[in-house]
């Protein structure tokens, strides 16, 4: 708090953040808190509904984007992103999210700085599509053109930070690993402390007294619920007890999404139950937390998650899932696309328990260390106001708020 307050002193305003990001933007409403309770003032824009944002007082302004297409209503999405921009009057823009991230240095070129964190490379570099593979000399394109206008890149692990480097998309911006958004761990505990017994769980989801193999994530391919379907079965050959518990939304991803039939043919060892705000309860009588995705992620939320609970963790070798779990350590890594690895990986966690339940005390420590939401808010302050200084003295906060006064 000190190095912020000294870094805006002279200014006669607390620092004003404008973090934007997509759907899924709520998800960010702690670590938004905590940059409040530093002393910034805080503004949200996202495409998801205003009512999550009602209750915390954080404004939040919705805009919207085609989270599957390119084209027109991209650039529809940056003029209201710059229109956005212009009535709020941010000191310092925030973006997560791969369209955001483009939308916003190439909406205002200049006018605000923007730091963008790359919290996962998304689709075009996790699928082997054709339609993924051609698009990704554009998406590269994109980012060099972006980096023109983007004050600083944040990174939520070190692969991407080098894929970045390698493939000089950093411009002349600054560049720093904050590993993930940060989980409260206070609230998690707390909601850990508030949920329905164990036994009331199971019985309202048919549970029983089943081994649980639980999977948090988007129904899609790209998340490996495809593979997670194929090797349930397998684990179903050996293990017929173990129940596969599926938590997610599949319905809003569009052509990404694994349909449903695909997932009624592995009931009833598989249980779908759609998105769930209870995820610290079902952590509770989770015996594994099962994460296959095939996508190059930030630093999964999910993973701290069940980190946190003590689950112990089988998760693809991608980036971001590697900078959480440590093979044989506090989980194991199997390669993405392989369903007789990951089927082999939950058999040899399901049949040693003490091992398991080991590994899963490991990881507690783990995320209070490295990714506890205070640790992690501090650094997001520091590195704004650190920006905010660098850029008032060269003029660029100042042609933002005279831009801004001019209209």
């Amino acid at each position: 708090m000190a190095g912020l307050l000294k870094g805006l002193e002279g200014t006669n305003m607390a620092l004003h953040l404008l973090c934007v990001g997509g759907e899924d933007h709520a998800l960010r409403i702690p670590f938004l808190a905590a940059l409040q309770n530093r002393g910034l003032r805080v503004s949200a824009a996202g495409t998801g509904a205003v009512s999550a944002f009602a209750k915390t007082g954080i404004p939040y302004h919705q805009y919207q984007f085609d989270r599957f297409g390119v084209g027109f209503a991209d650039r529809a999405a940056m003029g209201q992103l710059a229109r956005l921009v212009k009535s709020a009057r941010p000191d310092v823009i925030q973006t997560f999210d791969t369209k955001p991230n483009l939308f916003a240095p190439l909406a205002l070129r200049g006018s605000v700085p923007v730091v963008r964190t790359i919290n996962g490379m998304g689709w075009v570099f996790s699928s082997t599509e054709l339609r993924a593979l051609a698009f990704r000399p554009v998406y590269l394109a994109m980012q060099r053109l972006a980096a023109c206008w983007t004050a600083a890149t944040v990174f939520q692990n070190k692969a991407d930070s080098s894929f970045f480097q390698r493939h000089r998309l950093l411009g002349k911006s600054s560049s720093v690993i904050i590993g993930s958004s940060g989980i409260d761990v206070g609230a998690f505990e707390a909601a850990q402390a508030r949920t329905a017994s164990p036994a009331e769980l199971r019985a309202e989801l048919g549970l029983g007294d089943a081994e649980i193999v639980l999977t948090v994530s988007r129904l899609t391919v790209q998340k490996g619920i495809t593979t997670l379907l194929e090797a349930a079965k397998l684990v179903h050959e050996v293990r017929p007890n173990v129940r596969f518990l599926l938590v997610g939304p599949r319905e809003s991803e569009g052509p990404f999404a694994v349909g449903q039939a695909l997932i009624e043919a592995h009931a009833p060892y598989v249980i779908a139950t759609g998105a769930r705000s209870d995820i610290p309860a079902l952590l509770g009588i989770a015996d594994l937390f099962a994460f296959p995705t095939e996508y190059r992620e930030g630093i999964p939320r999910v993973l701290l998650e069940a980190g946190l609970a003590g689950v112990p963790i089988v998760a693809s070798r991608m980036p971001g899932c590697d900078d959480v779990v440590r093979e044989d350590w506090n989980g194991k890594l199997v390669a993405p696309r392989d369903p007789r690895a990951l089927a082999a990986s939950i058999l040899d966690l399901l049949q040693d328990s003490a091992r398991a339940k080991t590994m899963g005390q490991r990881s507690i420590n783990v995320v209070r260390k490295e990714f506890d939401l205070n640790v992690v808010a501090d650094r997001y302050a520091e590195l704004y106001t650190q920006l905010l200084s660098r850029s008032s003295s060269s003029g660029w906060r100042a042609a933002a708020h005279n831009s801004s006064e001019m209209q």
